[in-house]
């Protein structure tokens, strides 16, 4: 029985280990990445086309009025949005696809896919969001006050996701992302061909 893929949509604030989290879900079989597009500057370990697509902004607004993108949202002053095609190639071949995306892109793409799981993950207090952004060394004070003061505001969005998940340690955060996804698999609403397996067999 061919079923669809599920698409996780993995929201969180700068700092809450999203990358980290997601990192290690795709070095599974269960999971594939989609690369978003951005038009921040790349980090110095950032490569083109394996941590993002680094666009201009002309580039990017032209992706966007042309329907390229599944969703986009402005960030810190940057484009943030995810290609189309890849996402809809794998979801029917049956792949299970990650996004790891801003809220405001979360709750479009909710929009245009209902089946989709929303996860939000956070740190386990602002203290340790905090020290997580400053051992990063990437980014000014001015800049991580930014952050914090946008991861509080991210968090009001929190009702409006499936799912919640405390990154106390990678390994366990990425279990708990697991586990719910296992669990979608087996809902009733996901399965509604289950009964073609059984046609034509005799009792």
């Amino acid at each position: 029985m061919n079923k669809e893929g599920i698409l996780v949509i993995i929201s969180g604030p700068s700092g809450s280990g999203k990358g980290t989290v997601v990192s290690e879900l795709v070095k599974t079989d269960s999971f594939l990445l989609s690369i978003s597009a951005t038009t921040r500057s790349p980090r110095a370990y950032e490569k083109n086309g394996e941590h993002y697509y680094f666009y201009t902004k002309e580039e990017f607004e032209y992706m966007r009025e042309h329907g390229q993108l599944l969703e986009w949202a402005e960030f810190c002053d940057n484009y943030y949005g995810t290609p189309r095609i890849y996402v809809e190639k794998q979801l029917k071949q049956g792949k299970n696809i990650i996004l790891e995306i801003e809220v405001q892109g979360a709750l479009q793409v909710k929009k245009l896919y209902p089946e989709s799981i929303l996860v939000f993950l956070i740190p386990p207090n602002l203290e340790e969001l905090g020290r997580r952004l400053i051992n990063r060394g990437t980014e000014d004070k001015e800049t991580i006050n930014k952050r914090i003061h946008r991861a509080l505001e991210e968090m009001e969005y929190i009702p409006q996701y499936d799912y919640i998940v405390i990154n106390e340690t990678v390994e366990k955060a990425k279990k708990d992302i697991e586990t719910i996804v296992a669990a979608e698999t087996m809902k009733c609403s996901r399965n509604k061909k289950i009964k073609e397996i059984f046609k034509g067999e005799n009792v």
